[in-house]
């Protein structure tokens, strides 16, 4: 099984996750539970391929200096998703967390009224914080979404890996 099987049938599980690890068979979270998928353990070298087929040159090159990675890949367009890729005791490793295609607006979230009001400002500064998986992603991009639908002007973007991606509305998006 290649990394694009994988990633499909973590897609047609519904999973948010797709753990590889050296030593390890795949693993997929759905609704929260961990779930092997049945295959054989992975070996060190397959993991290491399957890793390096999503990689760019210059993201291979980043990696071997740092010895961790995080990016975002599209896989055709049936989910995108970010990737964290990393060293471990038996080889590599890597999560992939499924990114939404659709950008939800603040009220389908359910957040408080107040930060669409933050996103209609003309200055300013916002901060989203929290954990991984907390929502900060999905939050910033309802409001970039929002701005994007009411404002007229040009949106920049500072964020690695970029996980949605906004398309011109009422403004030009450079992410």
């Amino acid at each position: 099984m290649d990394i694009s099987q994988l990633l499909q049938f973590a897609v047609q599980q519904d999973a948010s996750d797709l753990h590889i690890s050296a030593g390890e068979p795949p693993l997929i979270r759905v609704h929260g539970d961990m779930k092997k998928v049945k295959v054989p353990p992975l070996t060190s070298e397959q993991t290491q391929a399957m890793v390096y087929d999503i990689m760019g040159d210059n993201q291979r090159k980043q990696f071997e200096e740092h010895s961790e990675l995080d990016f975002s890949m599209q896989l055709g367009e049936a989910a995108r998703f970010r990737v964290n890729v990393f060293r471990q005791n038996r080889g590599l490793g890597a999560v992939f967390r499924k990114i939404p295609t659709r950008i939800f607006t603040l009220e389908e979230l359910g957040l408080p009224a107040i930060l669409a009001e933050c996103s209609r400002k003309e200055k300013g500064l916002v901060l989203v914080t929290g954990p991984t998986g907390s929502g900060k992603s999905t939050t910033l991009a309802a409001m970039v979404n929002l701005i994007n639908e009411e404002l007229e002007g040009h949106i920049l973007t500072i964020e690695d890996p970029i996980e949605f991606v906004h398309k011109f509305k009422k403004c030009l998006v450079n992410q």
